[in-house]
């Protein structure tokens, strides 16, 4: 799992940079920032929680159940800024990156249910962890 963390957190580190890269291009740029530090930020977390892995006592589903959570949460979080940022949605959940900008409803849904499905997958893998550290 150790590796599969890094794995992950690498990978998604490297989506961050290159999006860093597009945040020009972007109809809103300020959500783009917003989707480049999220890529980096998660990335490094994933590539941290590997390292803290080995101490980390849960069963194989548990361990699993919570890597797949917390892997989840933190692409979707890179997506969902992303998709916000070339859309201009996500007025519900980010109303000050996104600003002024405006997008269709389904756009506009799309984000939100990303955005709230990956808050509770982080919530509940970040317990999971920590009660594998108690």
């Amino acid at each position: 799992m150790q590796t599969v963390l890094f794995e992950l957190g690498l990978a998604l580190f490297l989506l961050g940079l290159l999006t860093g890269l597009a945040i020009p291009a972007m109809k809103n740029p300020r959500m783009g920032l917003s989707s480049h530090l999220e890529a980096v930020l998660n990335g490094m977390f994933l590539v941290l929680l590997g390292l803290l892995w080995p101490h980390v006592e849960l069963t194989p589903g548990l361990g699993l159940t919570a890597v797949v959570l917390i892997g989840y949460a933190a692409y979707a979080n890179w997506l969902a800024t992303l998709l916000g940022a070339v859309w201009g949605a996500g007025r519900r959940f980010a109303p000050i990156a996104t600003g002024e900008h405006r997008a269709s409803s389904a756009r506009e849904r799309i984000v939100e249910v990303l955005l709230a499905s990956l808050a509770v997958a982080i919530i509940i893998g970040v317990i999971l962890v920590m009660i594998g550290l108690a």
